[in-house]
């Protein structure tokens, strides 16, 4: 008995033994990791649950490691949810993660690949589509408006296809551009992205500091936007389509004086002179008004201008898409249509849009795709203003005859034709049509585990026709005299870049390197042709046949080429998922610059700690993640055109022997020693996530550091050229940056509320403009001032004295200065800054409620600390009686205001005017507020479709401006001066999408 137990003991601790044996035996496991679209997910970790061995995924999504038969494996990555799999034996296992909706945002496009945001060494701001689509935009431009910090975006304009202007972090150079560089699907986007459907965007990352920006090198000076498009997803074939109308309103009319204002104004205005007798009254009035205008004023005529020029205008978009896909193959395929029809008769957008998308895998080892843009549109009206006519306009003047036929000069004055005979068909026609095929191609190949090859090829090809007609009875002709006009632009340009990628991703235990080495290609060409002309005989032919013209005005035309050969390698080194370091060298060859100055080299170090990985950050557990970093660089900018230096020669005609010939002189000397203008940057961040998401943020500080600024030195006027291009002058800005986002409530009952605010503040400032010069009055340049300051006489108030007057050479009525010197006259030495553009600080808002099927978001919107200067009240402010006026409180013998002076017919404007045109440009705007539903599921899925959303807009319901409120102005929000141009609009808007 004893025997038989040994014996069964014995072989139960071998069965023991060898289980043990094969159940620790390991087997190789490889096979990939991928979001719930398909798409490879890089750098997702893959570890042995209660083991710390493990690996991450390479840039296919794949991984290859040593694991037991009966392990179990963990694959876990920011934005997804944790997986655990059972091996079971398996070798080959392809793990699906699914999105976690707590931290979407959590990875971020950071130029020639993606990185986790906790990862991140650069400053780097993002918006999804959704927050792109939270407000009606014409392009995605106007979608980073207050949405993200250090991005300043403002409209030039209220006119339809008009382009916002963007700054990243403030303005560096002086005379160079200062637009950040677009890139769509990695390739650089020329221009701005007008020509992208809005919905046909997935993400926008914005690229700041010299880290994040110095891999695109002088491409990237001014910041870098990098946009991706939607990608199809694995899935059945989805169809989508979103379409609103929307009604457009001006936000108010400019308050012009009626005609009881203006016949007081102008007779105040003659009273001045002493040319009206209030003894006399109708005598009186018979001088100064013409018989046309004495008729209408005994009829009552009072005509409102604004109300015959400005109607109502309407916006449509249209869209419909359809994508899907397998393991192999994702497609997205959407067409677009949006019309953007303005308050003014003459000004319209119109585009159309085709969008499509391919990715295929070729095998294991091979995948290729294409991005495809297309666009068509039509803009009209680009520079008609008949805003500036029309305001021009007497009240007293009647625009219409008895038989109800315009009056060509209602007032009888040759300077004031009728503003509504531009909207007679034929008298203007202006026309700017644009095609462009944009591609983005690539293919890639997985050379070996870890190491793969990239190549992307892009084409870029657009065409602009633009032709303008002016028939005789144009306002513009029928103020200068003579035959109808006619011109014809045409531009044409080709562009490639051809870029060649490897990269290396390796994890060893605790630490992963990635290695990125780029060799580049970009070039563009483009050739453009104008030709004007005067004397067109038949109108009706408009400007489809200039050679029938009577005389050509002018004609030109040009070629302009440039290339840029790029190397560039980046160093992103991780140790324990704590200590972060990327380096990053790019060097770019300009063909723009002589021989010997061509190449410009742009390093830059960046450095991170996440602080959450630390031991003694584990019983934080309201902390997710806790990282801060640093980060310096240069980065260049070419800044000027090609050829420019070589020279230039312009044609000059003169006299020799009595007859009249043609030379050529130089009219731009030639400076073979340009070269870049480089900034040096400097930031330092910190980015946060509390409470399981429910607050997320960062906060960054920045200092960049502009030099060899290609500035115009000037010259004396005997060299016979004004001016010489000169690397010189430098420039700083820096500043703050906050961007938080909070789930403040988030109930059971389904009721949802958060937010998203952000904060910046940039200070520009000149350090020195060269040759010891500490202005430029010419330009606005001051050592020690932003880059754009208003430099004038200040003006204090109106003389109320004659005698106080009178040591001033002035009198009383009239505008009184500022004698800032002290010396008892007014001369250039009085002038001085009186403020900026730039304002002290910006920021926006963005609040989100949603309760079942129901959602409501407000976007607003702030500049606060800024000047503006408006043309309004130096173009309609004359207040001598020949034109209509600003309905101001202006001064008269029994009315001593200190707004505004006296009116006189003796002079065409008040003395000093300009002081007029300053005020306080600080604004609030709620931008857009939607309110939205949803229908159920439950009839969705009884209707077989996926989602049906109805929703309303109502955008920039609401400006709070002392401009506006205060000093009776329309919209303060305009580069550095409000012009006189398109009025502002608000509009009203019905939407619907849908998802099958």
């Amino acid at each position: 008995m004893k025997n038989t137990l040994s014996k069964t003991r014995a072989l139960l601790l071998c069965l023991l033994l060898y289980s043990t044996f094969v159940s620790a035996q390991s087997i190789p496991i490889r096979g990939k990791v991928t979001g719930p679209d398909g798409n490879p997910i890089i750098g997702a970790s893959v570890s042995i649950k209660g083991q710390k061995n493990g690996t991450v995924t390479d840039v296919t999504g794949s991984y290859k490691l040593q694991a037991p038969k009966d392990a179990v494996l963990t694959f876990s990555f920011i934005g997804f949810l944790p997986q655990e799999v059972p091996v079971n034996g398996r070798s080959d296992i392809e793990v699906k993660l699914a999105e976690d909706q707590k931290k979407l945002d959590e990875v971020v496009v950071v130029g020639y690949g993606q990185q986790k945001k906790k990862d991140v060494t650069g400053a780097i701001s993002s918006i999804n589509s959704k927050t792109i689509m939270e407000v009606p935009v014409t392009n995605a431009q106007q979608a980073l408006q207050g949405r993200t910090p250090g991005i300043d975006v403002l409209n030039n304009s209220s006119k339809p296809g008009d382009e916002p202007q963007v700054r990243v972090r403030g303005t560096r150079s002086l005379s160079a551009g200062n637009d950040p560089l677009y890139v769509v699907d990695g390739i650089p986007f020329a221009g701005n992205l007008n020509d992208i459907n809005p919905q046909d965007i997935s993400s926008m990352d914005v690229l700041k500091d010299a880290s994040a920006t110095a891999i695109y090198g002088s491409r990237g000076a001014n910041g870098v936007v990098l946009v991706s498009t939607r990608k199809g997803k694995i899935g059945k074939p989805q169809v989508f389509y979103s379409g609103m109308y929307g009604v457009v309103n001006s936000l108010g009319r400019t308050d012009m004086m009626n005609s009881q204002q203006y016949l007081a104004m102008k007779r105040e205005a003659n009273r001045t002179t002493g040319n009206y007798d209030d003894n006399n009254p109708d005598a009186s009035d018979a001088k100064i008004f013409t018989a046309v205008e004495l008729a209408n004023i005994k009829k009552g005529v009072n005509t409102d201008w604004q109300s015959l020029m400005i109607d109502q205008g309407w916006q449509t978009r249209h869209s419909l898409g359809v994508s899907g896909g397998n393991e192999t193959t994702k497609y997205a395929v959407t067409g677009g249509y949006f019309k953007d029809q303005g308050v003014l008769k003459l000004q319209s957008y119109e585009r159309y849009n085709l969008h499509v998308g391919v990715d295929q895998m070729i095998g294991k080892r091979i995948q290729v795709g294409i991005s495809s843009l297309s666009t068509y549109s039509m803009r009209k009206g680009s520079t008609y203003n008949g805003m500036s006519a029309s305001l021009k306009m007497l009240p007293i003047a009647d625009p219409y005859d008895a038989s109800g036929k315009l009056i060509t000069y209602p007032t009888a004055d040759n300077q004031q034709p009728n503003a509504l005979l531009d909207y007679q068909d034929g008298n203007r026609v202006e026309r700017l049509s644009h095609i462009r095929f944009f591609n983005s191609l690539y293919g890639e190949v997985t050379i070996l585990d870890g190491l793969k090859y990239r190549l992307n090829v892009g084409t870029d090809v657009f065409q602009n026709n633009y032709g303008l007609f002016q028939g005789k009875k144009n306002t513009d002709l029928l103020i200068g005299g003579g035959d109808a006009t006619a011109k014809k632009e045409g531009q044409l340009v080709w562009a490639y870049t051809v870029e060649n990628l490897l990269t290396y991703n390796r994890t060893i235990k605790k630490h992963s390197l990635n290695l990125t080495a780029l060799y580049s290609v970009q070039r563009q060409r483009e050739d453009s042709s104008s030709a004007s002309v005067r004397g067109i005989p038949v109108e009706w032919q408009e400007y489809y046949n200039l050679g029938q013209a009577a005389n050509v005005t002018g004609i030109s035309s040009q070629l302009g080429t440039w290339t840029i050969l790029s190397y560039m390698g980046r160093l992103n080194y991780g140790y324990d998922d704590r200590y972060l370091l990327t380096l990053t060298l790019r060097s770019d060859g300009s063909s723009r610059f002589a021989p010997g100055h061509k190449w410009g080299y742009f390093p830059s170090v960046a450095v991170g700690w996440n602080i959450t990985g630390e031991d003694f950050m584990k019983r934080a557990s309201w902390v997710d993640i806790l990282k801060v970093r640093a980060s310096y660089g240069r980065i260049g900018n070419t800044g000027i055109p090609p050829y420019a230096t070589q020279g230039l020669l312009g044609r000059v005609p003169y006299s020799f022997g009595n007859k009249g010939v043609t030379g050529f002189s130089p009219i731009l000397l030639r400076n073979p020693n340009l070269t870049w203008e480089t900034t040096a940057s400097f930031n330092y961040g910190i980015d946060f996530s509390f409470f399981n998401g429910r607050l997320t943020g960062s906060i960054d500080q920045y200092k960049q550091k502009t030099t060899d600024l290609l500035l115009q030195r000037f010259l004396p006027y005997s060299n016979g050229v004004n001016y010489v291009l000169e690397n010189t002058g430098v420039t700083q800005n820096k500043g703050w940056e906050v961007g938080l986002s909070a789930v403040i409530l988030n109930t059971k009952g389904g009721f949802n509320w958060s937010m998203d605010v952000n904060w910046f503040r940039n200070r520009e400032k000149i350090l020195a403009l060269g040759e010891g010069k500490t202005q430029d009055v010419g330009n606005g340049w001051f050592v020690g001032s932003p880059t754009y300051v208003y430099y004038d006489y200040k003006k204090v108030g109106i003389w109320q004295d004659e005698a106080a007057a009178q040591v001033y050479k002035q009198h009383q009525g009239e505008i009184q200065l500022a004698d800032i010197n002290g010396d008892k006259k007014l001369d250039d030495k009085d002038r001085t800054i009186l403020g900026a553009p730039q304002p002290k600080w910006s920021g926006g808002m963005t609040q989100r409620f949603s309760y079942k099927g129901i959602d409501l978001s407000v976007v607003a919107f702030a500049r606060m600390g800024s000047m503006v200067k408006s043309d309004f009240y130096s173009s309609f402010n004359t207040l001598f009686g020949r034109y209509n006026n600003l309905d101001v409180d202006y001064w008269t013998p029994t009315n001593h205001t200190n707004a505004f002076p006296r009116p006189n017919a003796n002079q065409e404007r008040p003395n000093n005017y300009n002081t007029l045109s300053y005020f306080d440009g600080d604004f609030i705007k709620i931008r857009n507020i939607t309110l939205g539903y949803s229908l159920p599921s439950r009839i969705m899925k009884r209707w077989q479709m996926e989602s049906l959303r109805f929703s309303v807009d109502v955008k920039q319901p609401l400006i709070l401006a002392s401009y506006r409120q205060k000093y009776k102005g329309i919209d303060p929000e305009d580069v550095n001066i409000i012009g006189v141009d398109a009025p502002a609009t608000w509009m009203l808007q019905f939407g619907v999408s849908a998802t099958f």
